[in-house]
């Protein structure tokens, strides 16, 4: 454990509330401030212990979720606040921000991850170019500067589908059997779950029959599809796409000598963090990137060496396309359930990942086996961290 300049002492997250659902009424800092406390009475840690808290945060439109979250828990004044925006990814930097904090001898505890309230996310429009025109409102800014690298995710996935024959009947047994794996492991998923607002599991997962996810609509369909025979052969449904969702997720990392001072058994430790870059027009792959990045900065030969993977799936399509391009099979990736079932709290689903990785881990209690969370964001990003059992 010494080998690690951060260690894991404690891990929490929210139950994932679909938009509009029992988080509704609640703005970020209302989300993040009891799984902040949860995660440092877990490992016995008092709050004037805590130098930073660095959070992911998508939507909140500036300001200092970090901050508003430190002190609605109750954290000291002095206590650093940094939040973090690379959209989806942006739990999983926040973990890495967290261990440069800790690596560059700025802190010596740091709580990490990220929150997302979507159902009380601001309003947005871009300013009036010119005196008397109206403000236009956007669901979402740009990510790249030309359009053509900055195409709507959903379309993405369409075409990908289409590109690489993953029909609509395998995207949406991928999500009949995410959702399956999260029903059936509802009660062991309690167990790293704070309830907040009366919901102590995640809402959105449900059974779910063939012939009843055959009936829910189509989404998108591949660009060329009006072309085809058969247009919606590779379309996207609404089973196949992770929803709109609140939530929260942290880890409380601190160093050696931290965690000697203060007496604390850390039960894992950070190996290696990755933030990458990939083609924008294609920016589900971006996972993959990081996943490689990620191995390679751990020096960990393959994916086969990692005995809890989890990814951030946020298309059916991308789940299918990255244990395929990784050489795995289907079950070793989100055992109990993924982000098509669970739904997606943007800046917090990246942190989510990585909590089910370290209860994964704590469940297979195997000393030195290895876990991996990945995610991939707008504009082309990923990361991924790989972390140890001790």
């Amino acid at each position: 454990m010494s080998d690690s300049p951060a260690l894991i002492a404690a891990w929490a997250r929210s139950a994932v509330a679909p938009h509009g659902g029992a988080f509704r009424a609640l703005a970020a800092h209302d989300i993040a401030a009891p799984v902040l406390q949860a995660t440092l009475q877990r490992a016995g840690i008092l709050a004037d212990e805590v130098d930073a808290v660095v959070l992911g945060n998508a939507l909140g439109a500036g300001g200092n979720p970090a901050r508003m979250a430190a002190l609605a828990a109750g954290l000291p004044d002095r206590c650093a606040a940094l939040s973090v925006d690379t959209q989806c990814c942006a739990g999983l930097d926040a973990v890495a921000v967290a261990v440069g904090l800790l690596t560059s001898g700025q802190a010596d505890v740091v709580v990490a991850g990220g929150v997302e309230a979507w159902s009380r996310a601001p309003i947005r429009q871009h300013r009036p170019m010119h005196p008397g025109e109206e403000p236009i409102e956007y669901e979402r800014p740009a990510f790249a500067p030309t359009p053509a690298r900055d195409p709507d995710l959903l379309q993405v996935a369409a075409d990908y589908a289409h590109w690489h024959a993953i029909d609509r009947l395998l995207q949406d047994a991928y999500a009949v059997d995410s959702h399956q794996r999260a029903v059936e492991n509802r009660a062991a998923l309690r167990n790293e779950i704070v309830p907040i607002a009366g919901l102590y599991e995640d809402a959105y997962p449900r059974s779910l029959r063939p012939i009843a996810a055959a009936r829910l609509p189509i989404q998108a369909v591949c660009h060329a599809g009006a072309l085809d025979d058969a247009p919606n052969t590779c379309a996207v449904s609404t089973l196949a796409i992770s929803p709109r969702a609140d939530g929260a997720a942290m880890v409380l990392l601190m160093t050696p000598d931290a965690a000697r001072r203060l007496r604390v058994k850390a039960s894992a430790q950070w190996c290696a963090s990755s933030s990458v870059g990939n083609d924008p027009a294609m920016p589900m792959l971006a996972a993959e990137a990081a996943t490689h990045a990620v191995l390679k900065r751990a020096g960990l030969q393959s994916v086969q060496d990692l005995l809890a993977i989890e990814l951030h799936d946020a298309f059916a399509v991308q789940g299918l396309s990255y244990f395929c391009a990784l050489g795995l099979q289907s079950d070793a990736i989100n055992r109990r359930g993924g982000g098509i079932a669970r739904g997606h709290p943007i800046g917090a689903s990246g942190a989510i990942a990585l909590v089910r990785v370290l209860a994964d881990l704590q469940h297979l209690h195997i000393t030195g086996a290895y876990g991996l969370a990945a995610v991939a964001g707008a504009g082309g990003v990923g990361a991924a961290t790989i972390v140890q059992w001790c």
